[in-house]
C-alpha cells in the first residue's frame, strides 16, 4: 500500500516552509553574532589574559581566516552526506566551537575555539542558501535568501548589542555561553523541521572544481569580494571619519552603527523581493547607488545630515547585493551540477571582500589622503563591481535568445 507522506529525498516536499526558513535564520543569526560582536568583546578577552588589545584582536582576525579557508574544505568533505545531517553537524561544530572559546583556560584555548566555530560559518551558509532555495517556489528564491541572511543583518541590529552589553555586565565568556545557547535552539529546529534531502554524493574534486570553468560564475564571485568591500572600507573607518571629519563626538558612533546595522536589514529584505523581479537590474542598480553614496560621502563627510544618510544608504544598498549575488552564483555552479563547494565559497568571498576593504582604508589614512579617504577607496571598489555586473548582465542577454531559438528549433524538431 502507497505512503501519503512526504517522499524524504526531495526538499522541496517541505509543507512547512516558513519553519524551515526560520530555522536557517536562527542559525544564520548565531553566526553572525559571533562574528560581529568579537569586536565589542576583545578589550574583556585582553584584560582577563592580560595581553594587548591588538593581541585580542586575533579572535578576529583568525575566525575571518578560518571561515576563507573552511567553507571549501568542509563542503568537499560533506558532500557524502546527506544535507539535513551535514546542516546538524555544522550546527554541532558551531556549539563546541563557542563553548571551546567561553570555557577555555588560556587564551590559546580560547582562540582554537574561535578557529572551529569559524570551520562551520560559509558552510552552513551556503548549504543554508541552497536549501533556503528549494523549500519556496522559484519566483520566491532569492527572498528566500535574503530571509536566511536577515539572521545575520538582525544579528548587527540586536545579537552584537546585547552580546556586548552581557560582556559589560557579567562577562565576554557569558556572551559566548548565550551564542552556543543560540546554536542549540537551531540543532532542534534542524531535527525538528528541516526536510530531508537526497543523499550524499561520492567525494569528486573534478565534480565540484568544474563549476569553476563558467566565466559568469568568477565575475560573479569577483562582484561578491569587491561590492562588500566597497562599504566595509567605510564603515571600518566610521570612528575617524566622523570624529575628525564630520566633527561629532565618540558617542555617536553607537548612533552611526545602529543605523547602518538599520540599512543592512532593509537592505537585505528589499534586495531579495527585488531581485526575485529582475536580479541583474537589482544588482547593477544597487551597486550604481552604493558607487554614488561612497562619493558623495568622501566629498561632504563634513555634514551630519550627508553623513548619517550615506552611512544607511550604502549598508541598504550594500547589502542589497548579497543574497542575489548568492543565488546567481549558485544558478552558474548548478549548470555544472556543483552548487555547494561554489556557494560556501562565495560566503567566504564576502569575508576576504571585508579584509580587503579593512586593509584598503587603512592604507589610504596611512598613504595621507585623508580621514575621509577610505570613502574613496570603497567608491572605487564599488565601481569596479559595478563594472563587472554590466559585463554579466549583458552576457546573460546575449545568451538568453541563444537559449530560446535552440529551445524553439528542439521543439520544432520534436513536431517534425
Amino acid at each position: 500500500m502507497s505512503s501519503s507522506r512526504p517522499q524524504p529525498d526531495s526538499v522541496a516536499t517541505s509543507n512547512r516552509p516558513i519553519l524551515v526558513l526560520l530555522t536557517l535564520a536562527a542559525g544564520a543569526f548565531g553566526i553572525g553574532t559571533t562574528e560581529f560582536a568579537v569586536s565589542g568583546l576583545l578589550t574583556g578577552i585582553a584584560d582577563e589574559f592580560q595581553i594587548s588589545f591588538t593581541a585580542a584582536g586575533w579572535a578576529a582576525t583568525l575566525y575571518a581566516f578560518g571561515v576563507f579557508i573552511g567553507a571549501p574544505l568542509l563542503i568537499l568533505a560533506g558532500r557524502r552526506f546527506e544535507t539535513k545531517r551535514f546542516l546538524l553537524a555544522l550546527m554541532v561544530l558551531f556549539v563546541a566551537g563557542n563553548l571551546l572559546t567561553a570555557l577555555g583556560s588560556s587564551f590559546g584555548l580560547t582562540l582554537s575555539g574561535r578557529v572551529v566555530t569559524s570551520l562551520a560559518h560559509g558552510a552552513f551558509l551556503g548549504v543554508g542558501s541552497i536549501m533556503a532555495s528549494r523549500v519556496v517556489p522559484e519566483h520566491r528564491k532569492t527572498r528566500a535568501i535574503a530571509f536566511m541572511f536577515s539572521g545575520v543583518t538582525l544579528a548587527t541590529l540586536v545579537g552584537t548589542p546585547v552580546a556586548t552589553w552581557v560582556s559589560g555586565e557579567w562577562s565576554w565568556r557569558v556572551s559566548f555561553l548565550g551564542i552556543s545557547a543560540i546554536g542549540i535552539l537551531t540543532l532542534i529546529g534542524i531535527l525538528a523541521y528541516i526536510p530531508r534531502s537526497s543523499t550524499g554524493q561520492a567525494f569528486s574534486l573534478a565534480t565540484e572544481a568544474r563549476a569553476f570553468r563558467n566565466p559568469q560564475l568568477l565575475l560573479a564571485m569577483l562582484v561578491t569580494i569587491l561590492g562588500p568591500a566597497g562599504f566595509f572600507t567605510s564603515i571600518t573607518y566610521i570612528a575617524p571619519i566622523t570624529l575628525d571629519v564630520t566633527g561629532t563626538s565618540e558617542s555617536w558612533i553607537t548612533l552611526y552603527m545602529a543605523v547602518f546595522g538599520l540599512g543592512l536589514f532593509i537592505g537585505n529584505i528589499v534586495g531579495g523581493r527585488l531581485a526575485d523581479l529582475d536580479l541583474m537590474r537589482l544588482l547593477v542598480g544597487s551597486l550604481a547607488v552604493l558607487t554614488a553614496t561612497l562619493l558623495v560621502f568622501w566629498l561632504a563627510a563634513s555634514s551630519v545630515t550627508v553623513t548619517l544618510i550615506a552611512v544607511f544608504l550604502m549598508a541598504a544598498s550594500g547589502f542589497s547585493t548579497v543574497s542575489p549575488i548568492q543565488r546567481l552564483v549558485m544558478e552558474r555552479a548548478e549548470q555544472a551540477g556543483a552548487p555547494n563547494l561554489a556557494a560556501s565559497m562565495n560566503i567566504g568571498m564576502f569575508n576576504l571582500g571585508n579584509a580587503i576593504g579593512a586593509g584598503l582604508g587603512g592604507f589610504v589614512i596611512s598613504a595621507g589622503l585623508g580621514a575621509a579617504s577610505p570613502n574613496l577607496a570603497g567608491a572605487a571598489l564599488a565601481g569596479g563591481a559595478l563594472v563587472l555586473a554590466i559585463v554579466i548582465a549583458r552576457q546573460s542577454r546575449r545568451k538568453t535568445p541563444a537559449i530560446l531559438a535552440s529551445a524553439q528549433r528542439a521543439d520544432t524538431d520534436g513536431v517534425a
